[in-house]
Formats: C-alpha cells, structure tokens, sequence
C-alpha cells in the first residue's frame, strides 16, 4: 500500500512541563506515546522521547472515525492530553502535558456540586446526577498513602441507592477507582494540580419527602436542578433563577449561597397514586364498603331493639289475666313458667321505664 502523502499527514506538537516552586520547567527525556481510540482497533501508535526543552512532534495518518490523545508516563503516575486535533491544515502544535511529582497529602477539595434531580418514574423512584468538580491546588499530584485509605472521599446522602460512575465519558476517572461504602464515595485514582469532574448517579425513593444533601468541606458552590414542578429548597431557602431543557425535559434551576450550610434540602410533594395501583385500590375500597355495609345491616338486624314499656305492662297484664283464669286447675310447670314469664317481662320494663326520655 502506497504511504499518504506528508502534507496529508496530521501533525501533532508540543511540550512536557513540571510545576515546581510556582514555575514550570521542561521535563527531559520522557517517552511521549501516542494512542488511537477507534471502534475497528485502539492502543498505542508511535513513541517518542521530549528533548532539552521537553519538546516532542508527531506524524500520524488519522481514521476519521478514531480519537488521538498522548500519555506521558512520571513519577509512576500516567499523564492524558485531551483529544488532538487531526486537520492536516490546522496542525495542533500547542499541546501542553503537565506532569508533578507525588505526595499522600497534597491538600484535595471539591469546589462545585451540581444536583440534577429528576421526577418520580414508573418505578416509583427519582434518579439523581451528583455531579462534583474537585481541585487540587498545589503543586503534586495527590496519591493513596495506601491500598486501605482513598486519595480523597466524600459524603453522599444516606438515601441514595445503587451508587455507580454516570457517565465515562465525562467523568474524569474509571470505575474501578471508586468505592462506595454507606454513605461515602472514596476514591483511589491519583489527582493531579487542577480540577477533575466526577459524575456519580444514583436512585431514591420516589415517596420521600425530604431529601438531604451533606456539602463536602471546602465546597465554594452548589447548583440544583430540579424536573419536579412543585419540589423545592428548604435549606437553603433558595429561589428559582430560571429553567433549562436537557434532552427534551425542563429542570427548575435552583442557586444560591452555600456559605455555613451543612447540607442542602430538598422538598418533595407527597407521591400522586400510581395508575398500575388504582385499580387495586379501587377494588380493595369497594370491597372494604360492602364489607362495612354488611355488617352495619347485621349488627341493625342483630340488635335489640328498645322494648315500649305500654307493651310490656300489657303483656304483664295479660300473663296475670291467664294465670287467674287457670287458678288452681294449673300444674305447678305452668305455674313456675308464669312466674319465670313474669320476671323477665318485669326486668325488661323496669330497664325500659329507667331509659326512657323524661317528659316535661
């Protein structure tokens, strides 16, 4: 196969630089290498080594449908360049690596959190995009003193469930760097001078209505984003500032001050009864108000009702009428079911008379 032409070659240039005592010095005589990130194939293409001036170049025939990037390998840390332009007009030829040297307490904080909070789904829960910008100021990269303890970890919300990485492509570390233990993040990857983003994503319960969010130390601002028309802040007592429309679906944008504020709290409207519900409830109701009519008509059918005393003293009258006709023709069983008759028949007038209404 005959070779492209070299003005049809991509050309890539730049330096390699260490930070050290407020300034940046070349970095002599370590190997550059240039990688290929395509669907067909990816790994390294080409290696070079920077000169006095920590200077290296590159040329490379690019796929158009592949990304280049340049790793630089220091102090046992691996240092990316972003993607590299591959217009052979537009030769990138400003690519700057910055490389440190390493320590175990180089200072870490996290500068920024932004929450996207998303309505209550079918499945009854909200999904949330914990997105966290985190700085490294100084001058060395930030390492794990250990494999026990993370180079940097902070807090997530006890509610959160199924913690993962969001979104490889925009978060700046690997899966494989992070852990997830209660309600930590902790993350083991090296953090180099300047900020890194790590987007984390997680579910919670669509019937809570109080959401809590602890802010890590150090954190200069928050932004919220909510989908949910009628949620709102508690704490801060923020105020909307406007709306945005990511992929079609309109968040509420919710800022404000984060200044001697522990965590951020969100207010939830009490959960509407989902529709795959209704039905059961519905039966359940129905079932529930036969059930109470029944038995309120038992219990009326079953109750006694209050005997009228003019009914009792009649029916006395009339059981004495009979015993006198009978006299002493009658055998001593009718006697003794005449007295025991007329007992009862007392007992219930005399309850009847004793609560029945006074009459003026």
């Amino acid at each position: 196969m005959t070779a492209a032409p070299l003005a049809a070659q991509s050309r890539a240039t730049g330096r390699v630089i260490r930070i050290t005592s407020g300034d940046t010095v070349p970095v002599v005589q370590v190997p550059v290498v240039l990688h290929r990130v395509g669907r067909a194939a990816q790994g390294p293409l080409d290696t070079t080594d920077t000169d006095r001036e920590g200077r290296f170049g590159f040329r490379f025939r690019a796929d158009s449908g592949a990304a280049y990037l340049l790793s630089v390998r220091y102090a046992g840390i691996q240092y990316f360049s972003s993607a590299i332009g591959t217009d052979s007009e537009h030769p990138d030829t400003t690519i700057t690596i910055l490389v440190a040297d390493t320590s175990s307490s180089a200072p870490v904080t996290a500068k920024e959190r932004t929450l996207l909070v998303s309505r209550s789904d079918e499945t009854g829960t909200r999904t949330v995009v914990d997105w966290l910008v985190l700085q490294n100021a100084g001058e060395r990269t930030r390492v794990s003193p250990d494999s026990v303890r993370p180079s940097w970890g902070g807090p997530l919300p006890p509610d959160a469930q199924n913690v993962e990485l969001a979104d490889a492509t925009i978060s700046q570390f690997s899966a494989q760097a992070l852990e997830f233990r209660r309600d930590s993040v902790l993350l083991f990857a090296p953090l180099s001078p300047g900020r890194k983003e790590l987007v984390l994503q997680y579910r919670i319960p669509g019937t809570l209505r109080r959401f809590s969010v602890p802010l890590p130390a150090g954190l200069d601002s928050a932004f919220v984003l909510l989908e949910d028309p009628r949620a709102r802040m508690m704490v801060p007592p923020w105020t909307v500032s406007d709306s945005q429309r990511i992929e079609g679906r309109v968040f509420r944008r919710w800022t404000g001050s984060t200044a001697d504020v522990a965590s951020l709290e969100i207010e939830f409207p009490a959960p509407p009864v989902s529709t795959r519900l209704m039905l059961p409830l519905l039966v359940g109701a129905t079932a529930c108000g036969f059930a109470l009519l029944a038995l309120f008509t038992l219990r009326r059918r079953r109750a006694p009702s209050t005997p009228n005393p003019l009914y009792l003293a009649d029916a006395i009258a009339r059981l004495d009428a009979a015993q006198l006709e009978r006299g002493a023709a009658g055998s001593p069983e009718e006697t003794a079911r005449y007295l025991a008759e007329r007992a009862r028949l007392k007992a219930e007038l005399s309850k009847a008379l004793a609560g029945a209404p006074e009459r003026s």
